[in-house]
């Protein structure tokens, strides 16, 4: 009798646990949900600059208003892992070319992430440093791979290390010491990844919208990336600079709504809710593009050209430009 109320105890116990385990409001989280349920979830700081992680954090405080604005961004939540961005990308042999900037295949990947103690069956939050366009994107360029591998629990911080840091948030600054973890990838979601040939199909049929998430500049051809060989863009894109995928309060980037983002997909000329798929140089910046199409407007049939432009000047393919 007594072992029956043991195992029975025990069944409620798992039973309560699971019951209690926390869900993700959506993609984007704020920083009081995430200092309200930090414990229940796997924090995680994506950037390059993995020097920020240990490094103490500048604040000044306006004399009028009062209001803190993060001058840099450093430290890390209580607990967090650090993803070196550096390491999200790697060269592939494709056929006669090395094509840089590409997602690691799944098993490399898995080793990553298992690397910097990230655990399977808990919800992960990507934290950018979040003061630039560029940061924000590395930490949805890993969300991007995270779901590509099958990851569904994953969401990124609006406003990032540096709207945490404003809101007064606490960090530290002692070095990470984590234990490997045990996530693995759940297969390859092709839905989210388009090839070159498909970009190409895109520009000639029109039936998928071809959105180029670079600065206008760049897409006009009028500047060229060093990471391609031909300035310009593909026939058929329209343009979501990536200036106007968020905005800045106190020193932080954070996301606008998805009745904002609809209404300036449609202004671009792109149907939100058609299929669609992003691309950049390298297929950095298009993360964000996807992010918001994908994620925030949860048009669930768009894709992001993996490699981008550098992958498309590396196979010759064509390109828009205006004359110079």
């Amino acid at each position: 009798m007594n072992y029956f109320r043991i195992l029975l105890a025990i069944a409620f116990s798992a039973l309560a646990a699971i019951a209690q385990a926390v869900n993700l409001p959506g993609p984007v989280i704020s920083a009081d949900w995430l200092s309200q349920n930090i414990a229940d979830v796997q924090v995680v700081v994506v950037t390059g600059d993995t020097a920020v992680f240990t490094r103490a954090p500048e604040i000044a405080t306006d004399p009028k208003t009062g209001k803190k604005v993060v001058t840099e961004v450093g430290g890390h939540m209580a607990g967090a892992s650090l993803f070196d961005f550096k390491k999200a990308r790697v060269e592939k042999a494709i056929a006669t070319a090395k094509v840089k900037f590409l997602i690691p295949e799944m098993a490399d990947f898995e080793k990553l992430v298992q690397g910097i103690g990230v655990n399977a069956g808990k919800p992960i939050v990507l934290v950018p440093l979040g003061q630039d366009i560029s940061d924000v994107d590395e930490a949805l360029r890993v969300l991007w791979s995270f779901k590509v591998y099958g990851e569904q629990n994953i969401a990124v911080l609006d406003g990032g290390l540096a709207g945490w840091l404003a809101d007064g948030k606490p960090v530290t600054t002692a070095a990470a010491a984590k234990p490997a973890g045990n996530w693995v990838g759940k297969g390859v979601d092709s839905a989210l990844v388009a090839t070159g040939d498909e970009v190409a199909q895109a520009s000639k049929s029109g039936k998928a919208a071809l959105i180029d998430a670079r600065p206008a500049p760049q897409y006009f051809g009028i500047v060229k990336s060093a990471s391609i060989t031909a300035g310009g863009h593909v026939a058929g894109a329209r343009n979501f600079a990536p200036d106007i995928l968020t905005r800045s309060s106190n020193g932080a980037l954070y996301f606008l709504g998805k009745a904002t983002y609809e209404a300036l997909l449609k202004q671009i000329g792109v149907d939100p809710a058609a299929p669609a798929i992003t691309y950049c140089n390298t297929g950095h910046l298009a993360s964000g593009a996807w992010f918001m199409a994908h994620e925030i407007v949860g048009n669930k049939d768009v894709k992001l050209y993996d490699g981008s432009m550098h992958y498309w000047t590396l196979e010759n393919r064509p390109v828009v430009t205006v004359p110079m």
